[in-house]
């Protein structure tokens, strides 16, 4: 994107924890994000994100790289039940919505919402067979970027049911 960048340290609220950031100033590339949804301070107030059907995945994978996750557990009820979800995590009702029309509309998945137990942000979450699909059009491209730590998790939970990406 050939735009200036200072990359810096700041400490967390942890003890001794450190994050690395980039900071830049680019009062196009600032426009550009605007006039697409992305807004300052957007955690609450996001909503619909103007992304081009072809790279809706790229941008749901760094949603997932983000404010995702991938859990599973042996359910107890059931012997040899191995169960997974993938969940999204957003504070903006409106984005979770919007987030979820996207994925039902391109996947025919419907997931399912919730808010957390402190009632500050809302669950969009998809069970094992919803999951799978949505996690193989995720990594559908081997050579995209993607968050490494989260894609070694998911194969090796996908693995344990005999799946791979």
């Amino acid at each position: 994107m050939k735009i200036k960048v200072f990359i810096g340290r700041t400490v967390s609220d942890h003890k001794n924890f450190y994050s690395h950031r980039v900071q830049f100033s680019d009062v196009l590339f600032y426009k550009f994000l605007n006039s697409i949804g992305l807004f300052s301070n957007k955690s609450k107030t996001i909503g619909k994100i103007t992304v081009p059907s072809k790279y809706f995945f790229d941008f749901l994978r760094g949603c997932f790289d983000g404010d995702g996750t991938i859990y599973s557990y042996w359910d107890k009820r059931w012997k040899n039940s191995f169960m997974f979800y993938i969940s999204f995590a957003t504070a903006s009702f409106d984005f979770m919505n919007w987030l979820r029309f996207e994925i039902k509309k391109q996947l025919f998945v419907s997931g399912h919402v919730k808010k957390d137990g402190r009632g500050s942000t809302y669950q969009l979450t998809y069970a094992k067979k919803d999951s799978e699909i949505i996690l193989k059009k995720m990594y559908e491209n081997v050579n995209k970027l993607c968050l490494s730590r989260k894609k070694l998790k998911t194969m090796s939970i996908l693995a344990i049911v005999g799946k791979q990406l």
